[in-house]
């Protein structure tokens, strides 16, 4: 990766510099769309504890007001992302929205309320079958989604790796049994319903408002449909980048990139070059 004289990152990719080239040509057409965890904010043991780097929503509010759109597309429920991420009541910010549970919930910063549908009734048999069998899995744990999704952690245990991959087919039976899809990330196991991910969120929120072009950045297997819904923009004539918020835990997403930077700081220090770069 290299670098220019005002210090934005210049992607390795002819599709990413044309991506980069809209957003500064015609920034009321950009949409900037962004992950959560690992992206926002550094991975930690905790969910509960994560929070959103500490220049984060400074950079944001630089940059929201010099473009159309700033979504963050996140599995967390919207209300927690925005908790977490410390967006609401923020100058600057009028122009953000959350998209929650993988767009089937919104919060917008203009109105502070969250929108969403009645949730999936395979969650709660689902997080009621997981409770019980909680302790078969040492080091594992289980986190509840605001009723739309449940999770189960590996990171904690002896073995991260070994245990992801022994959970994998029996909770993929589970899901399958009320309704619902495994969503494999960094050392947890996703149960939601089908339908819901980052790429269609991104995609209805993308025409919606009509982009011009579009940013997305992410860290995790769950942001390879944010990436395809870029790429299937980009096929319809409007211009894409794709950012990796780089880990290497996950090369598929590093290796589709059109531009990695150094994890939620990197991302951060993005979002600050870009905003300097607009009117």
């Amino acid at each position: 990766m290299g670098s220019d004289t005002d210090s934005t990152p210049v992607p390795a990719t002819r599709a990413g510099r044309d991506g980069l080239d809209a957003l500064l040509s015609r920034p009321d057409r950009a949409l900037i769309g962004l992950d959560f965890d690992g992206t926002l904010a550094p991975i930690v043991a905790d969910p509960e504890r994560a929070r959103a780097h500490p220049d984060a929503v400074p950079a944001l509010a630089a940059l929201a007001p010099k473009v159309a759109s700033v979504a963050v597309v996140t599995g967390r429920p919207a209300d927690v992302a925005v908790r977490h991420g410390g967006f609401a009541g923020v100058p600057g910010l009028e122009h953000l929205v959350v998209l929650g549970h993988y767009g089937a919930e919104r919060w917008d910063a203009v109105t502070d309320t969250v929108t969403a549908p009645a949730p999936h009734p395979g969650i709660a048999a689902v997080r009621a079958e997981l409770l019980d069998r909680a302790g078969a899995w040492p080091g594992t744990w289980v986190e509840e989604k605001g009723g739309r999704a449940v999770a189960v952690h590996t990171r904690r245990a002896a073995d991260p790796q070994a245990a992801f991959d022994a959970l994998r087919p029996p909770l993929t039976e589970l899901a399958a049994r009320h309704g619902l899809i495994v969503e494999p990330g960094r050392m947890v196991l996703e149960l939601r319903p089908p339908g819901m991910d980052k790429g269609v969120a991104l995609l209805d929120h993308a025409r919606s408002i009509g982009a011009g072009s579009v940013v997305y950045a992410g860290d995790d297997l769950g942001d390879l449909p944010a990436y395809g819904a870029v790429e299937r923009l980009r096929a319809s004539g409007v211009p894409g980048l794709l950012v990796c918020s780089g880990s290497d835990e996950v090369p598929e997403l590093r290796d589709r990139s059109d531009l990695v930077v150094d994890g939620p700081a990197g991302v951060v220090a993005l979002l600050r070059a870009l905003a300097g770069r607009l009117p």
